[in-house]
């Protein structure tokens, strides 16, 4: 037996078994340490975290609403969510997205309330967390609570960075990718696992690059290790001056064992991107992103759909059933009794797909639906249009690649926040401490430095804090300077949203990192690709389906 214990709790404990615990005298003597470590979240990158709470989608967004798990689920999700500000010792002002109702008779409902509920949990918890040691009795950031009825389109539209190919097509466990290596004893080749996180310098280089963009850097990488490496250009030479692929200098320089440490991170990612090149030839992906954003920003119609349902037959179901909800998004009408059978028909897919379609409406912002309309869900758009637009194009933002156009909705709201221009009526304050809160001298007071004697100073989180890497040749140190930049910027802001986050809402949130010189902390429930969203959607109704019933 040990003669003393150590406890430290994930989470808050009761005072009640703080004091059971100090009456037994044959345990206190023994205990060495007590103490709670506020760490009920789990980190995904340096400026990500979830909660873990899975079923948050399918327990406050069913068709049978049911208040008791509703509730039960939101106070677990606050108590999680309070532990990431005792950790890092922020006290946030707590902005949420307000319920509205279509009309004064018309109810609100326990979904339109959910930022409101979640809002009121966590304010109640950081309440309790002033008496932690050294957490700040003033705010020192801003938490905007939203939920996945913000936006539908968002998860299931094929995003084409690096980081959202990776999990979108090569169906990855979590962050862990499967290859094949050559045997070290000439045998056949075998399995390795890897992970994809930020201890790797060339993925945190290029995971919010678009995926053409993240082939050519690949192909540069390799063709300068070559030019730096004197065996390499002898062997280089033996070909006769003929221009070597990306797939042949990865084979060349393999075959320098005293380089396979350097090169092995090098050859994985070369390995990937190809990998995902070959998908997107395969499954047509170019045109189907060209007509997906092309819908999402009003280029396209019901006939560009109808179009390429009839010419691609051999499109998959998955990418059938995502360009159909992309669709339902922005023309929910065409989706109301006969109509949305017909278009399912003419894409071939089953009844059981049907159901993540008609799912949609129970994430639709109550603001966007049509009164006495139970199948009204859509995003904001511009009716005086010919054709619908769920995004407006962003003026003044020039992108190099094709398909780069899509932008998550949080990236607008962040930014404003970000400006203090976010709407105090959309989005109030649980917190509010005066009549300047959302003028100019609240807006100043979130840019400015951090006190020094603060103990949330501006750094990477130590639960998130990349490895540093002298591999000669990552991307200009990326990692080195990873902690020190936010030193220089202003106080952070947190997003949580209840019911899943995707990849390109954790891309905008490092996007507006460094546009708006804050620290963007993304919060979900979960990550979800677009696979998991999509099967999470058709639990929503399907009361007596298990997860593999429903698998895509």
């Amino acid at each position: 037996m040990w003669k003393r214990a150590f406890v430290y709790f994930s989470s808050p404990i009761s005072r009640e078994l703080v004091a059971h615990i100090k009456k037994d005298s044959t345990v206190l003597p023994r205990i060495g340490a007590l103490s709670e470590m506020n760490l009920e979240y789990f980190a995904i990158d340096n400026q990500g975290f979830i909660t873990d709470n899975e079923k948050a989608l399918e327990d406050l967004f069913g068709d049978e609403e049911n208040t008791r798990k509703g509730d039960a689920c939101l106070n677990v999700m606050a108590t999680r969510i309070a532990t990431v500000f005792a950790s890092l010792k922020e006290f946030p002002f707590v902005r949420y997205r307000a319920a509205k109702s279509l009309d004064p008779m018309t109810m609100t409902t326990f979904r339109d309330l959910i930022p409101t509920k979640l809002a009121a949990g966590i304010w109640n918890c950081l309440v309790k967390c002033k008496s932690i040691p050294n957490f700040p009795q003033k705010e020192t950031c801003e938490l905007l609570i939203l939920d996945r009825s913000i936006d539908q389109i968002a998860p299931v539209i094929h995003e084409w960075t690096y980081d959202a190919m990776c999990h979108d097509l090569l169906n990855m466990e979590g962050n862990k990718y499967v290859h094949e290596v050559p045997s070290k004893t000439g045998g056949p080749p075998e399995k390795k696992e890897v992970l994809l996180e930020e201890h790797d310098p060339i993925w945190l280089e290029l995971r919010h690059a678009h995926i053409a963009d993240a082939s050519e850097r690949l192909h540069e990488k390799m063709t300068n290790f070559i030019s730096k490496n004197k065996a390499a250009q002898l062997q280089h030479g033996s070909r006769d001056g003929v221009e070597l692929s990306t797939r042949d200098l990865q084979k060349m320089v393999q075959a320098l064992p005293q380089y396979s440490e350097q090169i092995d991170k090098l050859s994985l990612h070369v390995e990937i991107a190809e990998k995902i090149n070959r998908i997107i030839r395969e499954q047509g992906l170019r045109e189907l992103g060209q007509l997906e954003q092309d819908l999402v920003f009003g280029d396209a119609g019901m006939k560009d759909v109808i179009k390429f349902f009839s010419t691609n037959e051999e499109a998959s179901r998955e990418n059938k059933l995502r360009l159909l909800m992309i669709l339902a998004a922005i023309y929910p009408e065409k989706f109301e009794g006969e109509k949305g059978l017909n278009l399912m028909k003419l894409a071939k897919l089953p009844t059981d797909d049907m159901n993540a379609v008609n799912n949609m409406r129970l994430l639709a912002p109550p603001s966007d639906g049509k009164k006495g309309s139970a199948v009204a869900f859509s995003l904001k758009f511009d009716i005086g249009k010919k054709k619908h637009a769920a995004r407006n194009d962003r003026s003044g933002e020039q992108e190099t690649w094709q398909l780069s156009r899509f932008y998550p909705i949080i990236e607008e709201l962040v930014e404003k926040l970000g400006k203090g221009d976010l709407s105090k009526d959309d989005y109030p304050c649980m917190n509010d401490p005066s009549p300047t809160f959302h003028g100019t001298s609240h807006a100043a007071s979130m840019h400015e430095a951090p006190v020094a004697h603060s103990m949330r100073s501006r750094r990477t989180p130590t639960w998130a804090r990349p490895r540093g890497s002298d591999d000669g040749y990552s991307s200009d140190s990326i990692l080195r300077h990873a902690s020190s930049d936010f030193k220089k910027m202003g106080k952070r802001i947190f997003v949580f949203i209840v019911g899943g986050a995707t990849r390109s809402e954790l891309r905008a949130c490092h996007k507006l990192t460094g546009k708006l010189n804050r620290e963007i902390v993304l919060g979900s429930t979960s990550i979800d690709d677009p696979p998991q969203f999509i099967t999470k959607l058709k639990l929503l109704t399907a009361h007596e389906l298990s997860l593999d019933d429903l698998q895509i």
